[in-house]
């Protein structure tokens, strides 16, 4: 069987494995069983005469092979969706942009990047997504983001190590601050000194270094740094949820200065002093190439709405 053989069933399948990370995870959004799944793949390998993923106890990661194919699959099936719209007299969608994002993006940047795009470029329509950053980076190396709004914090390493490596633009660089409730002793001034944190009770996010994980943009919790090992007294993924403990009085979190607009009432967020300060990147990602229209339009929209303080 040669690759020029290949099912589009199984381009199809093999790009959802790419974007998801594992099988199990392709084969609940398809709708396949994991065997099925599995099968798809094997045939692929077979007609590319190579492995295309690589199996590991966290999922899979793309082999060259891999990545190649991807490259192309991600065009195939494009265009044959394409088709399938002209056939059925549907039009194209030529200004329509896929955006990905950060959960905490989704507080105040997206939202005020998508309404300032409404007013100024009313056809280009948005169709976006929230998500941690390695999901977010298969997305836009299998081709279903054009691009997306990263975090980053030091030491500011890329969010990948894939070629080809993705195109980043820094669109605004912040200090992280801390919430904490607004009945809080440390409530009570314009700032927190960094000694007022020792002993403090912290809310943090289940990826985040302090919650025992590996760190991740969603992971924030505990000041960074602290000379003790923090007590998180409450883990929560969703940075809506964490503020909401905050306003209850159980804990202290970090947040990203972006975040003060948005905070429910009950809590105050204020920045840090003495000690070393920890600086948050908002990065746009994309693949290198042309950058269409539409796309150009939006990516200077968020670059406007994150330059607004």
């Amino acid at each position: 069987m040669a690759f020029t053989d290949a099912s589009l069933t199984a381009l199809r399948v093999f790009r959802e494995v790419a974007e998801r990370g594992t099988l199990t995870a392709a084969a609940t959004a398809l709708g396949y069983t994991q065997s099925a799944v599995s099968r798809q793949i094997a045939s692929l390998e077979r007609a590319a005469g190579a492995p295309l993923l690589e199996r590991r106890h966290d999922g899979v990661r793309l082999t060259s092979a891999g990545r190649i194919v991807l490259r192309r699959a991600a065009a195939v099936v494009d265009q044959v969706d394409a088709g399938a719209r002209e056939l059925a007299g549907l039009p194209d969608e030529p200004s329509t942009v896929r955006l990905g994002w950060f959960p905490s993006a989704g507080a105040a940047l997206v939202p005020r990047a998508l309404a300032a795009l409404r007013v100024t470029h009313p056809a280009i329509t948005v169709d976006s997504r929230e998500g941690r950053t390695p999901a977010l980076v298969r997305a836009l190396r299998a081709g279903t983001v054009d691009f997306a709004v990263l975090a980053s914090v030091p030491p500011f390493r890329p969010p990948d190590t894939e070629t080809p490596a993705l195109e980043l633009q820094t669109l605004t660089e912040r200090s992280l601050h801390v919430a904490v409730p607004a009945g809080h002793p440390l409530a009570r001034g314009d700032y927190i000194d960094v000694a007022d944190l020792h002993g403090q009770s912290w809310i943090a996010g289940p990826g985040s270094a302090a919650a025992g994980g590996a760190g991740d943009s969603t992971g924030m919790g505990a000041w960074p740094g602290l000379d003790e090992r923090p007590r998180i007294a409450h883990s929560a993924r969703d940075w809506l949820a964490k503020l909401g403990l905050v306003a209850a009085g159980c804990g202290l979190t970090t947040v990203p200065a972006s975040l003060a607009p948005a905070v429910p009432p009950g809590v105050r967020v204020l920045p840090v002093r003495g000690g070393p300060q920890e600086r948050r990147r908002l990065l746009l990602a994309r693949l290198p190439g042309p950058l269409p229209e539409p796309v150009a339009r939006l990516a200077q929209v968020l670059r406007e709405a994150a330059l607004t303080p």
